[in-house]
């Protein structure tokens, strides 16, 4: 298990041990990654299947090198209109690459 470097509440850095901020009290949330392969040609579909599952809080794409080619911060309720430019930057990134990574931050 990881945390967020930074308290939701007031915005403190955080160690990875610390439970609790500092600063407010607010507590330190828990957030696991998971990490999916997929072609260019799912990459929209797979992306958009994450959003509407609720508990992810940040989604990642790298390419084949590693490197970080979008990073879309999710927040609760999050629909339509806003997600439009994000799903139409991925769609222009799946046409340059062939592979892609999928990092995903759900909090606990």
């Amino acid at each position: 298990m990881n945390r967020l470097p930074y308290c939701v509440k007031c915005g403190t850095p955080l160690n990875d041990t610390d439970r609790y901020c500092a600063v407010c009290g607010g507590v330190a949330p828990k957030f696991s990654s998971e990490e999916y392969t997929v072609s260019s040609q799912d990459l929209v579909d797979r992306v958009r299947e994450l959003l509407h599952e609720g508990t992810v809080t940040r989604i990642i794409v790298k390419n084949e090198a590693n490197k970080t080619l979008l990073e879309i911060p999710v927040t609760v309720g999050v629909v339509g209109v806003v997600l439009a430019p994000w799903l139409a930057a991925l769609g222009v990134i799946a046409t340059l690459v062939t592979n892609c990574r999928i990092v995903v931050e759900r909090r606990e």
